[in-house]
């Protein structure tokens, strides 16, 4: 059977400039048999946010006292707005509620702030995932993405595989983390960052050219964050323009660079990130990674499960 899922929209971030694509988004949503709700959040706007920091808040903690929980909780957009909140959300109360009536909280991009900021104050695991505008919206959906975002959400173990241009043979176990790669560093020195140690940090960017990619890896390096990690996943950086002043120098230099100044294996190619073909990621799960010859795979286990999944196995 297929699972039927309450989704209650949230906007912590950007206003939807594209509002066609997410009413869109919403419709398709309906084709599918699931229940969008909070649909308001789609047209709301205070200068460039989707809502006043207060009701943009509201989103997040109302989950901890609502009487009724969705299933999902997915987010329209990301641009930005995220890092304003983090103060102010109820991150104990949140846990608590959600652990028990498991929500999956769904985004990426600018969410990665907030998932990041619930995993380092209490372990609590979030979905890196497609959104409504950019991924549910689009003119053509990726049946990629919609099959891997409805088979993490109902799997107690889940495994991803693809072809990796990378020479390292492994078998690693570790907590998966990471996200959007800008939000990430903007969390370095803060109380959002989690304290990850044997970890497997998987990555992504969009619109951010090599040499920024690589000066945000090496902060990592700097704050002594990539150090204690076993392992980076690569998923898509696209969106930047090389020119001739950059004479070779390009992604793939600065995987190799960081590489050899850190020892950690690099693992590409990912289907990851602000793509239309994505997979979904568990936040904070536990992650076993595997890679021989080229041939990757990443087995999750330990992450929520709606109520809706359990009904339908």
């Amino acid at each position: 059977m297929t699972s039927r899922y309450t989704i209650r929209l949230i906007a912590p971030s950007g206003y939807c400039i594209n509002q066609a694509a997410a009413w869109r988004g919403v419709q398709y949503l309906q084709d599918l048999g699931h229940r969008p709700e909070n649909t308001e959040v789609i047209t709301r706007r205070f200068q460039r946010f989707a809502g006043t920091d207060a009701e943009r808040l509201a989103d997040l903690n109302d989950l901890a006292d609502s009487p009724s929980l969705p299933d999902i909780a997915l987010a329209v957009r990301g641009g930005y707005g995220a890092g304003r909140l983090l103060c102010d959300i109820r991150y104990s109360a949140l846990a608590d509620r959600l652990a028990q009536h498991p929500v999956a909280l769904c985004g990426h991009s600018d969410f990665t702030a907030i998932q990041l900021a619930l995993f380092a104050q209490t372990g609590f695991i979030t979905y890196s995932a497609p959104m409504l505008a950019g991924n549910f919206g689009a003119e053509h959906p990726s049946a990629f993405t919609l099959q891997h975002f409805r088979d993490i959400l109902r799997q107690k173990s889940y495994t991803i595989r693809w072809r990796g241009n990378t020479p390292e043979n492994l078998s690693l176990k570790g907590t998966l983390w990471g996200g959007n790669l800008a939000m990430l560093c903007s969390l370095t020195g803060t109380p959002w960052m989690p304290v990850v140690k044997q970890g497997i940090l998987v990555i992504e960017d969009v619109n951010e050219h090599p040499f920024r990619v690589e000066r945000m890896l090496l902060q990592l390096w700097h704050a002594g964050i990539l150090q204690q990690q076993q392992a980076v996943i690569l998923g898509s950086f696209s969106g930047a323009t090389l020119s001739e002043y950059d004479q070779g120098f390009s992604y793939d230099t600065v995987w190799q660079t960081l590489r050899e100044l850190s020892g950690i294996p690099f693992i590409s190619g990912l289907p990851f990130g602000h793509e239309q073909e994505t997979v979904t990621l568990p936040i904070g799960a536990s992650a076993h990674l595997q890679v021989a010859d080229g041939d990757c795979s990443l087995t999750l286990t330990g992450h929520p499960l709606p109520p809706a999944s359990l009904t339908h196995e």
